[in-house]
């Protein structure tokens, strides 16, 4: 089953569970064997010569649902080996009946020891599940350090155990799969934080559960190649530049160049029809002279921007601007303007530092220290919970914001904010964010739309990087990522 749009907050993922017992007349125990198949089904499709298991059960359902699927799995001809972390008899509702029903074939679970991961293909993980609260305990972080340096395959059932199923960061330990099934909804921590470390290959099974029209607005959505299209339509035959948009990029003060210089080639890399670079003027040569389809204004002082700030469509502020005097000028004649604005690098940490009025017209691209300066925080607060970070951004300063990192985060007054599953470590180089900067900019003059331009901005930004590392991550260069949005952007 295709991974959904939506994602839910692990009590949103209960409500779910509750909802299909009362409402729909599902018993628990039913699906808990409906997990139990699911299981089983992607385990032997992931790992179809693999002949010995070993299932690590829990205390609570996911537990159970470990149980489950030893059962189906012996009744399959696989070789299972349950190793119980906690005492099954202490098991619960459906939990204790999986287990009985488990037990009442004449199979025994054996208490945990690591030993006994020497023998199997194959460790599930069935210890915690959605379920944990606070610190993984002393015995469980054992079993999970374990799991972990077994050198096996690892299997997680709904939720790696030890993972925050909704912030996405480990509570101490944490089991590292290689694949993770997870059920009923896709659960937030999966997809954003550090979850996609621990994940693996991430498969989903809605255990036949809908969610009702209405009653339950998902936390998050991911975002899809289909809002490229949406935003970027095919182009007409008779269409000119004109069309296009007009962009103006202030920045690259003194010894910065190549800033601007990425951002406006990343601007016309997505489409837009001019793109005009406003910079400090000892810039201006190196950076015509590297993208010559890009219009330069050295910039001297606000009043030099006056015209290029009347002709804009849309203005994008802050690659290599810097914080001296000069841009803060800068900063506020772009502020004055009252265009559509992407802001962005220096822009923010000068905004940081300012009483700035809210808006509903620009897009805020911080990474997580960005964040940090912009909320007075610190980057271990932003990152512990980048979830709550975006809503907190949202508040204080409108508009739509991109809380740049791994899943990178779109969110918007009124909107259900968006996550960007793809991309990798080789983005991480110098200039890569004033290429994002570029591309939404340019999204932003065609399609005159702030939320669809920051999705569609940080998927095509993303897809290029995959792209660029092809042959592999380390010594991918930000003007890698320029060159491969002409692809993204022509789907």
């Amino acid at each position: 089953m295709a991974l959904p749009i939506a994602l839910y907050s692990s009590a949103q993922v209960r409500a779910l569970d509750a909802y299909a017992i009362e409402a729909q007349g599902i018993p628990a125990y039913t699906l808990m064997k409906r997990a139990g198949e699911a299981a089983l089904r992607h385990l032997r499709s992931r790992w179809p010569k693999a002949h010995r298991i070993a299932i690590v059960c829990g205390g609570g359902n996911n537990g159970g649902d470990g149980y489950v699927l030893a059962r189906f799995a012996q009744a399959a001809g696989l070789t299972v080996t349950v190793l119980a972390a906690s005492e099954p008899e202490e098991l619960k509702g459906a939990a204790r009946q999986a287990f009985d029903d488990f037990r009442a074939n004449g199979a025994r679970a054996h208490p945990f020891a690591v030993g006994l991961l020497d023998e199997v293909e194959i460790v599930v993980d069935a210890l915690l599940g959605t379920g944990l609260k606070g610190e993984v305990r002393a015995e469980h972080a054992a079993a999970i350090r374990a799991i972990n340096q077994s050198g096996r395959p690892v299997f997680s059932l709904d939720v790696p155990s030890g993972l925050d199923a909704d912030a996405g960061v480990p509570h101490g330990e944490a089991v590292r799969a290689d694949c993770t099934v997870t059920f009923v909804g896709l659960k937030t921590g999966l997809l954003v934080g550090e979850g996609p470390e621990y994940t693996g290959t991430v498969v989903f099974d809605d255990l036949e559960v809908t969610p009702p029209a209405g009653e339950f607005a998902p936390r998050l959505t991911r975002i899809v190649e289909t809002e490229v299209q949406a935003a970027l339509p095919r182009r007409r035959r008779a269409a000119h530049k004109g069309d296009f948009g007009r962009v103006l990029i202030v920045g690259s003060g003194p010894g910065m160049p190549g800033a601007t210089r990425l951002a406006g080639e990343a601007c016309l890399r997505v489409g837009a029809g001019l793109t005009t670079v406003a910079a400090a003027p000892e810039n201006v040569a190196a950076i015509a002279s590297g993208r010559p389809e890009l219009i330069c204004l050295a910039l001297t002082d606000s009043g030099s921007l006056s015209d290029a700030l009347s002709r804009a469509d849309v203005v994008a502020i802050g690659p290599g601007l810097g914080r001296s005097a000069w841009a803060r000028e800068a900063l506020e004649a772009v502020l004055a303007a009252d265009k559509p604005l992407v802001v962005d690098a220096d822009a923010l940490n000068l905004l940081a530092e300012a009483e700035v009025l809210p808006r509903d017209d620009w897009i805020l691209t911080p990474h997580p220290g960005e964040a940090a300066r912009l909320l007075s925080v610190t980057t271990e607060q932003v990152q512990h919970d980048r979830l709550s970070s975006l809503d907190r951004l949202i508040e204080r300063f409108r508009g739509t914001i991109v809380l740049k990192g791994a899943g990178t985060l779109v969110g918007g007054t009124g909107e259900t904010p968006g996550v960007c599953e793809r991309g990798n470590p080789g983005m991480a180089t110098a200039g890569s964010g004033d290429v994002l900067t570029g591309a939404i900019a340019g999204i932003l003059a065609q399609c005159r739309d702030p939320w669809a331009a920051a999705r569609v901005g940080v998927l095509v930004h993303a897809m290029a990087g995959d792209a660029a590392a092809r042959v592999g991550e380390r010594g991918v260069l930000a003007s890698d990522l320029a060159r491969e949005l002409h692809h993204a952007v022509n789907l």
